[in-house]
């Protein structure tokens, strides 16, 4: 559980930090984000569904193995992510989002691609490589 922390959000690659206003895996998360630049080289999907409202700057969103991007600025309009989004985040400069998570999987694994390497990878608690 964390409540009112600052930490690397995506871990020790990730540009993004987060600002943790409560996270309880089990129930929910609520977490201000700062973007800056590539959030990171690797693809990814997330333990949990989300939805993101973006409160400046402007991002693009790359979805993985699709032709496709999304451009977001700021909006009352949430972004959903769901647990089965394989992407990146890009944010033009810097960008501030807040973002409100639901409940981690109950298998709490979740993927990456890296595009150098061709490597797909499942991870699960802290960031733990449990297969590639």
């Amino acid at each position: 559980m964390k409540i009112l922390s600052k930490a690397k959000n995506g871990g020790p690659d990730s540009n993004v930090t987060g600002f943790f206003i409560v996270e309880i895996k089990s129930l929910f998360s609520i977490v201000l984000l700062r973007f800056e630049g590539e959030s990171r080289a690797n693809f990814h999907s997330h333990p949990f569904n989300m939805w993101t409202w973006l409160i400046s700057g402007t991002m693009t969103e790359i979805f993985h193995g699709y032709f496709w991007t999304r451009v977001y600025h700021r909006s009352f309009k949430p972004k959903l992510t769901r647990r089965s989004d394989v992407h990146k985040v890009n944010s033009h400069g810097v960008s501030w989002a807040i973002s409100l998570r639901g409940p981690w999987s109950d298998h709490q694994h979740w993927y990456e691609h890296d595009p150098k390497t061709g490597e797909y990878m499942t991870l699960t608690h802290d960031r733990e490589e449990v297969g590639r």
